[in-house]
């Protein structure tokens, strides 16, 4: 008897992930995280909320990596479908069975099995890993449906006609951190309330002056009375409401990268400072013919902002 087997299928790839961002830790920070920390190891989800910019990713990867095992990350779409959280049916595993018993009378036997491959959530679930899942409401709610006995029963439900493998039982290791974004309005669905129900939910803001000086210091290099008069200068022009989009930490972050990697320093009279300060935070208002005054008005509030910074003594409070 002769049995010639052949298994043909689509490979996928996990990338299972330890976090090893750079994290700069502040009183607020801290705060945060040890708030989230508690409700994890306790076994529930968490779920950060907050504009762009306010670090959530950076905080969901740091606090996972805390947890000691090792991390998945997903990305929330709207193509997004259950299966590609889960898994499906992918590929066949074929076998042929040649039996010649009797040398006179061959007999062949074919069956073709359809094979199961996991996907990120499914994996997760498998092995204890922590799941973060980053602007989770960017997928469709009916995509999202199977997260509900995942983090309340602690049983995965896969779409699979085996009935013998239609469970998985959820890892007690595993945990899942969950980001979002409610100021979005494109492309973004409201979370269902029976997931909402489900999550410990951590509302975040833009960080305070003395949050947003470290980060930025810690990701540019510049002199810290410098990076000091770049975020006041971004975060001054915040407070005007003079944008159609805010300027986060992002901005001061870029400011400050650029101006040090070109070697220069934080000036009004310097006009390379100058024109990235404007790059930067001009493109927060949007370029039409309708608001041309608008836009002209604000690059001079923003010279304004630049010069009057630029000039205050150094560690001097903000004006």
């Amino acid at each position: 008897m002769t049995t010639v087997s052949k298994t043909t299928t689509q490979s996928r790839a996990f990338i299972s992930l330890r976090s090893s961002v750079d994290f700069v830790a502040t009183n607020t920070t801290h705060e945060v995280m040890e708030r989230a920390l508690a409700y994890l190891r306790a076994g529930f989800p968490v779920h950060f909320r907050g504009p762009a910019g306010t670090g959530k990713t950076t905080l969901a990867l740091h606090i996972a990596a805390q947890l000691d095992r090792p991390v998945m990350l997903m990305v929330g779409d709207e193509q997004l479908t259950s299966s590609d959280l889960v898994g499906e049916q992918n590929g066949y595993r074929y076998r042929r069975v040649v039996d010649r018993y009797i040398h006179s009378v061959v007999k062949y036997e074919e069956d073709a099995v359809q094979n199961w491959v996991d996907n990120r959530l499914t994996t997760a679930c498998r092995e204890g890993f922590t799941l973060v899942y980053d602007e989770f409401t960017r997928s469709r709610p009916e995509a999202n449906n199977v997260l509900l006995a995942a983090l309340e029963e602690r049983v995965l439900v896969l779409p699979t006609s085996n009935g013998a493998n239609a469970y998985v039982k959820v890892h007690p290791e595993f945990r899942a951190i969950f980001t979002s974004n409610p100021q979005e309005y494109a492309g973004v669905h409201d979370a269902p309330d029976a997931l909402s129900d489900r999550l410990v939910t951590i509302d975040l803001d833009y960080y305070d002056r003395t949050t947003e000086v470290s980060i930025t210091a810690s990701n540019s290099g510049l002199d810290i009375d410098e990076v000091e008069r770049v975020v006041d200068i971004v975060r001054e022009f915040r407070d005007s409401g003079e944008y159609d989009q805010a300027p986060t930490l992002r901005a001061c972050i870029m400011i400050a990268r650029v101006t040090a990697l070109q070697g220069l320093r934080p000036s009004a009279g310097d006009k390379r400072f100058v024109q990235i300060c404007l790059d930067v935070l001009e493109s927060k208002t949007a370029f039409t013919s309708k608001n041309r005054d608008r836009r002209t008005e604000q690059r001079k509030m923003l010279l304004q902002l630049v010069g009057h910074h630029m000039m205050r003594p150094a560690n001097a409070e903000r004006g």
